[in-house]
């Protein structure tokens, strides 16, 4: 029988990209179910320590460590660093994610090499090295974007195609994976309340118009369905694209 009020004791996740917005609040949602979780931080050192100082302060447990997501080898090691203090890896979530907006005549070489490679390559890197210390149960989560279906302005072209070749990737990962008894999703966020797209001002204003429900999405919102992947009530669920948006697709 399922633990309802810790229905992810025992199990351990790390988070690729968890020390401020959507990752934090998934970090503080898979502890608050009873997980061990390890993410990663590149540049928001204080704000990851009182992160764990946060999740150690309610009972749980919590690893912070520093990876950049656009180096392979800093995200194999940190995976196999969570899997040694841990034991293994249950759940993995690919947080992770750059966005770099111009039109397409202006757009930077070393913006495009840098979404690939943290917004795709990151996702396929951790999942490789996160399963090798996974077993039957695991499960895999990424967290791509409504961009991936619907691109509404101009500029973005180049993220929409990071995010809708996650799709794909999921699908594969799936087909992949499926034998071994791991789940493999993609959560497809609309417009978040984070401090990279706060739901103030003139461009949050814009994308509340094109939105069936006039307002940003939370965190921890995100954090709730992400949560529910990786419990034990989602072991059906593979290979989808799964949009919580508030009808920015509608």
């Amino acid at each position: 029988m399922t633990n309802q009020i810790s229905p992810l004791a025992g199990k351990v996740a790390f988070v690729q990209g968890g020390s401020r917005g959507i990752g934090a609040a998934i970090v503080q949602r898979l502890a608050r179910d009873g997980a061990a979780v390890a993410f990663t931080y590149v540049s928001s050192a204080q704000q990851a320590q009182e992160l764990v100082a946060d999740v150690e302060f309610r009972g749980g447990r919590a690893l912070a460590i520093k990876a950049d997501s656009s180096d392979a080898r800093a995200v194999q090691s940190a995976i196999d660093q969570a899997a040694e203090a841990y034991g293994r890896i249950d759940i993995l979530v690919n947080n992770a994610g750059v966005l770099a907006i111009a039109p397409v005549e202006e757009f930077q070489l070393e913006d495009f090499d840098r979404t690939v490679a943290v917004n795709i390559r990151s996702v396929f890197v951790a999942t490789q090295a996160a399963v090798r210390h996974m077993g039957e149960g695991g499960r895999v989560i990424t967290i791509g974007s409504v961009n991936a279906d619907r691109m509404p302005f101009a500029g973005g072209s180049v993220y929409a195609m990071s995010k809708s070749a996650i799709v794909g990737l999921t699908k594969g990962l799936a087909r992949d994976l499926g034998p071994r008894g791991i789940t493999v999703n993609n959560v497809q966020p609309g417009p978040v309340d984070t401090d990279m797209n706060p739901a103030e001002g003139d461009f949050a204003e814009s994308l509340k118009a094109l939105m069936a429900l006039d307002r940003y999405g939370r965190a921890e919102e995100i954090a709730s369905f992400v949560a529910y992947l990786a419990g034990p009530e989602a072991g059906y669920i593979t290979g989808a694209n799964l949009t919580i948006d508030g009808g920015f697709g509608a």
